[in-house]
Parts: C-alpha cells; structure tokens; sequence
C-alpha cells in the first residue's frame, strides 16, 4: 500500500522508519518530512495543514491510508476535510476526527470529560476574560503551587506553575486580558498542582479495541538535573521501571478503558492515539493532559521497542479490527538523546552544518529540526536530532545514545548528558 505520513520532526522520522520496514508498504511518501526522513521514503513540499494539496496529493498518487504526526493538522480537522470529499472519504486517516481531538486541542473540553466519565485528575476551573474576577477570588482561596493553562494549542508554552498568589494573579491577567498566549489563553483552566513522577502513555484505538503501546518518560527542561527552561523535549526512556504491572494495571482501568468506553458513549469517533500524560502520586495514576498524538521524543523511544508490524496495527486502526492485530513490544530498553541548537528553547541558531552522523555506532539518527542544502544537512529548528538505541538494559542504553549524540558535531549544538539518571 502507498502510504502519506504528515509532519516534519523526530516523531515523524521514527514512524518513518518503521513503517519502511513494513512488507505491506509498497511507498511511503513524508509531507514535508526533514533531510533524515528521505532515506525510509519520498519527501513531499507540502505543509501538514495544507489540507486541499494533501487531498489532491492523496488521489493523484494512490494513496491508501494517511498518518497524521503533528497536533495541529487533527485540531484543524483534517479527517473531517477527507471524510467530507466524496473522492476522499474511502482514504482512511490514521487520528482522531476534530471533535476527538479536542482532547488535546482543549484543555477545557478534556477536563470537563475527565469529570464526566471519572477519570483521576486534578480538580480544576475555567474561567475566560468576562469571569476574570472571579477567577481572582477563585485563586485566592486555592493551595500553592498552583497550575494555568491556557486552553487551546500553545505549541508547549502555555502551562505555567505559580508559587505565589501575586503572580497567579498576574499571569492570570496577563493571560486573559492581554492575550499572553493568543487565542489559545482566552480560557485559561486553573488546576490543582499534582505532586508525583510523570509518564506518558500510549494507545491505539480504532473506537472500539485499543492497544496499549510502550510507555515511556520524557525530559522536558533545558537544563541537567531538570533545570531552566521548558522546550518540547531533550530526551525520553522506555520502559519506565516504577510503572509496574501492578501501576499499569490501574492506568489500564481507571484511565484508559474509561477514556476509550467515554468516547464511544459520547458519539465522539476516534481512530488514532491517545497520548495520555500522568502523573504517578505516590503509586495512583492522575491525567495531566490528553494528546491526540504520539509524544515527541517519546515516539523515537517506541517505536524501537515494537517488534510487530507498525502498518498491519495502523490498518487495524482503520479497518476497526485493532483487536485481531497482534502487538509485541520488546524487553529491552530505548534510550532518547535530543540534539538541540545553540540558544533553544529561546532564539536559536540556524543554518549550521552537521557532521559526524556517519560515526555514530549502535543508535539511530532521526533527524527533526534538519533540511539539505546542497549536499550538506543543516539546522533549521530549535530540536536538531534524537539519538535513538535500543539495549539490553537501561544503564546501557543512556551510555550508548549518550556516547553517539557526542560523535555528531555542528556550531553551537547541546544536549543533555544526565537523561533517565533518575531512573538508575
């Protein structure tokens, strides 16, 4: 079958790579991808929101099925544009239709789900520029830390943890009333500051069956020991050792069957994955947040550790019989090293030469903020490379992709060198 993927970063090179090994793909064609994603598949100018190019794309190169990385495309409900074109609607979309991904596209949305189908999570409230007062009050009579969200799609920026009154108060102003992160902060979600250990995990689900994916642990600030600033992700571990069977066993039943039977008791179709962010309290799972996605840099972690056929359970996904499929997940551990740019998560440097990929010796190179030019690879976003390996166990796995992300070099590149030494 010919396959589209859409997207541009780490997660899309690693689903690039699976799926390449697939016998049941005849074509893999990446919409835009990135200077690594040419070696599993055809690179395709298109951006992952042009939804009348991606269409036409579709028919003109007998496209069997579309996979959809990144979040903004679902939000914007590119499986409804396809499902509402007569020429289009046999092509099955692997992500949730615009409602579904409102999961991920709302934080209000999920929470008010949350509260309705019993789902852990912090207790919270919304409030907008009309309730802004009351939401002053509101936080006035609330414990600290305390969280904001703003609602809509923040690229990763829009969540802020206050540690004083004063500056709950403020950045609740300055969120609502000065628009501090566009139209995603014109309801702003205050919620409970959950104390714990996070995790992501994953399922699959065709809208009824769903498969449970490896877990795994990403690494969010800049610096080592969990310091500086937020970015999308400086590396990621799977498996996660305290999500015991026994810790899965009640993610299994208090979050993920109630998530799944939820959106099939509301009417609301989805054929994806849902990328469900925990936090671990003292051995009870608690939602953070629902993604209509895979994670990134999660996903590079993941798909190292799915020995089945990653396109037999995608067309589970979109024939409805996910539970037919079968899903074998190695033992083994994965360990991801993100390479950034000089100056991310703020302004970064771009258009440097990488050198150095063809050292590096028992990892994978998935490329994201990367493009040609000329015969050069160079840097164009802020997250630069995930140095992905897959070892026996998880002391070896952070020595092996740490010691390959050193054998790469451009001007100004950084990574962290302490990913997952929580977990030792």
């Amino acid at each position: 079958m010919n396959i589209l993927l859409l997207g541009s970063g780490g997660r899309e090179s690693a689903f690039a790579w699976k799926i390449a090994q697939s016998p049941k793909c005849s074509q893999l064609f990446i919409a835009p991808g990135n200077a690594g994603t040419s070696q599993y598949g055809k690179n395709v100018n298109i951006k992952a929101t042009d939804f009348k190019a991606i269409g036409q794309f579709a028919l003109d190169n007998a496209v069997d099925m579309v996979l959809v990385g990144p979040e903004e495309p679902l939000v914007k409900g590119i499986h409804d544009f396809f499902l509402a074109d007569e020429k289009l609607k046999s092509i099955p979309v692997i992500g949730p239709q615009q409602e579904g991904a409102q999961l991920e596209g709302s934080k209000d949305f999920s929470k008010e789900f949350m509260f309705r189908n019993n789902i852990p999570t912090a207790a919270s409230k919304t409030f907008t520029c009309d309730t802004l007062e009351d939401g002053l009050a509101y936080l006035a009579t609330q414990g600290l830390p305390i969280v904001l969200k703003a609602d809509g799609l923040a690229a990763g920026k829009g969540v802020l943890i206050c540690t004083t009154l004063q500056e709950a108060q403020q950045e609740l102003k300055e969120m609502l009333t000065e628009a501090k992160f566009g139209d995603a902060s014109s309801k702003v979600v205050i919620e409970q500051f959950l104390q714990g250990i996070e995790l992501s995990v994953f399922v699959m689900s065709d809208g009824v069956n769903y498969k449970v994916l490896p877990e795994a642990k990403d690494y969010k600030r800049i610096g080592e020991s969990d310091t500086g600033l937020n970015t999308g992700g400086m590396g990621s571990v799977s498996p996660v050792p305290f999500a015991d069977a026994a810790f899965m066993q009640k993610v299994t039943d208090r979050v993920i069957i109630p998530t799944v039977e939820g959106l099939k008791k509301e009417n609301i179709p989805y054929k994806g994955f849902i990328f469900i962010g925990l936090m671990n309290c003292e051995g009870e799972p608690f939602v953070i947040e629902y993604n209509c996605r895979m994670g990134d840099p999660e996903t590079e972690s993941v798909m190292l550790r799915i020995e089945s056929d990653f396109v037999d359970l995608l067309t589970g996904v979109a024939e409805g019989n996910l539970n037919e499929k079968e899903l074998v997940i190695s033992a083994k551990t994965a360990a991801t090293v993100v390479i950034v740019a000089g100056g991310y998560p703020g302004e970064y440097l771009k258009n440097k030469v990488i050198t150095g990929t063809e050292n590096v010796r028992d990892s994978h190179v998935f490329h994201a903020g990367t493009s040609m030019q000329g015969n050069d690879v160079i840097t164009t976003g802020g997250r630069v490379l995930a140095i992905s390996t897959l070892q026996d166990n998880i002391f070896d796995a952070l020595q092996q992709a740490t010691a390959d992300a050193s054998r790469i070099y451009y001007d100004g590149m950084y990574f962290r060198k302490d990913i997952g030494f929580d977990l030792l």
